[in-house]
């Protein structure tokens, strides 16, 4: 039996979200990247890009927020996909909790988040007096780039779990039980099996996770304000600014930030292409 053929009214629900994506997403960067080339006298002019690639102020930032996002979206990656693998091995309601509370703490993030992890990890924590007490966490310092790392890795693996849990319905328990059966040792299932059928999914989920940790801006500026140099700090400080007040050069920023993001995407459809004709 053939699928029948949307009609014309079935076209006609796409309107909404089209004039959703060309509002909040389409016109916005389009507004970015024309600002990024505008003097202050409204010409054209490569200045503002020029000075973002020529000042070691911003180009430190472009470095800490690169870094710093990478090595969130690694760790969080790491640690969802252990949680999501143990998920399997629980059913029922347990499951459907663990389902809920991963998407509760998903949501939890920004000036709340920023507020809990002072509570807990902050200079006066309860839970830095305790290790601290016990002998741990000598010279820790959430409000430096090493406390943003833990924070950002926090915020990153429910979004993880909630990503990979879809992916691993491909797996088939028996695929398992035929590996054992060929000889194969749980880390050779994985490594051969399980990781190859993965991979595309474990690849894009680093790159949302990538691009979710690189646009944080309400987490990091309530732990460190100014302290720590990331590029959504300096763009917020050019755009919101009373001293600093330049949106032309927040432009060139964001798009600095997008170009990362882009290079970032065209080396992950790179790998999953050569993985797709090897």
């Amino acid at each position: 039996m053939m699928p029948a053929k949307p009609s014309r009214a079935h076209w006609w629900l796409f309107v909404p979200f089209v004039l959703m994506l060309g509002a909040f997403c389409l016109a916005p960067t389009y507004w970015v990247l024309v600002n990024s080339f505008m003097a202050d006298d409204g010409g054209f002019t490569l200045a503002n890009y020029e000075k973002v690639l020529s000042s070691k102020f911003y180009l430190i930032a472009i470095e800490n927020s690169f870094w710093l996002s990478l090595y969130s979206s690694f760790l969080g990656l790491l640690i969802g996909l252990l949680a999501t693998s143990s998920l399997r091995f629980v059913q029922g309601r347990v499951r459907q909790w663990v389902i809920a509370f991963v998407n509760m703490s998903n949501n939890f993030a920004g000036v709340p988040l920023a507020f809990a992890f002072i509570i807990i990890l902050g200079t006066n924590g309860a839970i830095t007096l305790l290790l601290n007490k016990m002998g741990f966490l000598n010279g820790f310092d959430l409000y430096t780039r090493a406390g943003l790392t833990v924070v950002y890795t926090y915020f990153q693996i429910p979004l993880a779990i909630l990503l990979l849990y879809p992916a691993f319905d491909a797996l088939q328990d028996d695929w398992e039980e035929a590996s054992r059966l060929l000889g194969a040792r749980t880390v050779d299932y994985w490594r051969k099996v399980v990781l190859p059928i993965l991979m595309p999914s474990l690849l894009g989920t680093f790159v949302l996770l990538l691009a979710n940790a690189l646009g944080a801006y309400a987490t990091a500026f309530a732990l460190t304000a100014s302290n720590v140099n990331l590029i959504p700090i300096r763009i917020g400080a050019l755009v919101a600014g009373d001293i600093s007040l330049n949106p032309n050069l927040a432009a060139a920023l964001s798009i600095v930030l997008v170009a990362q993001l882009v290079l970032v995407t065209m080396i992950n459809q790179w790998v999953i292409r050569r993985r797709r004709y090897a």
